[in-house]
């Protein structure tokens, strides 16, 4: 029988002094930047439930005080809110949607390096982000050409194509799909539809999750657009519509006195930070389940090559 050699014990190397305080300072630092980047978003939500005197006084830091739930209360019972939610969730998909299916193609068809006129059409695709046509041409072309105004389409179809989201998606499709696949994919017979559905995507989930992310956010936290484009209420996304009442609300205020305005003062500061935390709850959700392609997606697609 052959002896089994015993397992090695395991070698435990001694840090030097000096590295071990560098490691002390790196978490402490590490530490810090969480904590300035989480406080503001914990702030919001102790405020949000705070009173309102306390908080404009400085007295709410890290706890609530005089716990009240007033502005959430006010919040869910307008009616608006939840059709503008339903219009933002509806917009987002589906510009989201949207987004993937125009601009992963572009990227890729941009990174064949057997594409005609490659330098050109890519010249073409990067000129808009540096010059814009401006916002009075644009909204007369979106009236009278497509006629999309106070329509669905005018928030999903005519800022779909993202010329940084095509470099991006360009670069990783460089640099993390070789091409010997496409030389081993003309052997078994395959061609470039069913080469790029069937072994490209599979391959690209972690820059479709960074792209897919970026165009959900933006059409989640959007109300310019809405803004300029829309003229419905019914019609109007979740933003625009806390941005009426917030201002609805602030309007109502200046225009009483006395213990009836301090009240609706109080109320509306109360909203305002409900409405920032029911805003965005969603996206802050959402995020947890990309992050590992997103950081994947962003450090092969933005630094390599």
């Amino acid at each position: 029988m052959t002896a089994v050699p015993a397992s090695s014990p395991k070698r435990h190397v001694r840090k030097l002094k000096s590295d071990r305080v560098f490691d002390v300072v790196l978490y402490a630092v590490a530490i810090f930047s969480v904590i300035i980047a989480l406080y503001p978003m914990y702030f919001i939500v102790i405020a949000s439930i705070s009173d309102p005197n306390l908080v404009a006084s400085g007295e709410i830091l890290f706890y609530p005080r005089g716990v009240t739930f007033v502005g959430y209360q006010r919040l869910f019972e307008m009616h608006n809110l939840w059709t503008g939610y339903g219009n933002t969730i509806l917009y987002t998909a589906l510009g989201t949607i949207i987004m993937l299916v125009v601009n992963i193609p572009v990227a890729y068809a941009l990174s064949r390096r057997d594409l005609v006129g490659r330098g050109w059409l890519t010249l073409f695709f990067i000129f808009p982000m540096f010059f814009g046509g401006g916002l009075i041409p644009t909204f007369i072309i979106i009236n009278n050409t497509f006629h999309m105004l106070d329509t669905l389409w005018v928030m999903v179809l005519p800022f779909s194509v993202i010329s940084y989201y095509i470099v991006v998606a360009r670069t990783f499709f460089n640099t993390s799909i070789p091409g010997e696949l496409w030389d081993a994919a003309q052997i078994d017979g395959c061609g470039n539809l069913r080469y790029f559905f069937t072994i490209v995507l599979p391959l690209s989930k972690a820059i479709l999750a960074v792209i897919a992310l970026w165009a959900a956010v933006g059409h989640w936290n959007s109300y310019f657009n809405a803004l300029i484009y829309l003229r419905s209420a019914e019609k109007y996304p979740l933003q625009l519509v806390m941005r009426n009442i917030l201002i609805n609300n602030e309007m109502a205020a200046s225009a009483l006195t006395g213990s009836a305005a301090a009240e609706l003062n109080r109320q509306a500061n109360l909203i305002k930070y409900g409405a920032i935390v029911v805003s965005s709850l969603p996206i802050m959700c959402m995020y947890p389940f990309v992050q590992k392609y997103f950081n994947q997606g962003v450090m092969i697609g933005a630094l390599k090559g």
